[in-house]
């Protein structure tokens, strides 16, 4: 028996869009969270299709489209004592899709959907830690996370 727990992903595929390998994803998930350091809790990863990420995305983001992921960070859940929940990845993949091929090249990004997916997946997971983009040095330093992480974990 090791000290420490390992952070679980639930991993739920709400959209019939595009086929999406929810055990891959978790798995990504699940070792972009270790590669920050978090050793419990748990995410919640869901793919869901168009209409579902519009409505989302204009509840929580008062913009009235469609966009590729959202992350929803949890701070602490009083109700379940001895639990971390750190929060949800929603991820679009039929927005993915149609975004790959304008990021090929940026890293080791080969345009397609798959690298797409796992760019979102991993850019929603630190979202979820903390991490933003809002200004240059943060999205700058955010990025090279990124990256970092693809090659360790998905390349």
């Amino acid at each position: 028996m090791t000290d420490t727990a390992d952070p679980v992903v639930i991993a739920v595929d709400e959209q019939d869009e595009l086929a999406v390998d929810v055990d891959r994803w978790s798995m990504l998930a699940r070792a972009a969270l270790q590669h920050q350091g978090v050793d419990s809790g748990e995410l919640n990863l869901l793919f869901v299709d168009t209409a579902a990420m519009h409505s989302l995305n204009r509840e929580h983001m008062g913009k009235d489209r469609p966009t590729d992921v959202l992350s929803f960070p949890l701070e602490d859940d009083d109700e379940l004592p001895g639990e971390i929940l750190l929060g949800d990845v929603v991820v679009c993949p039929a927005i993915a899709a149609a975004n790959a091929a304008e990021h090929a090249g940026q890293g080791h990004h080969s345009g397609s959907t798959e690298d797409e997916i796992a760019l979102l997946v991993v850019h929603g997971v630190l979202h979820v830690l903390g991490y933003d983009h809002i200004d240059d040095d943060e999205a700058e330093e955010m990025e090279a996370l990124e990256q970092v992480m693809l090659l360790a974990h998905h390349r």
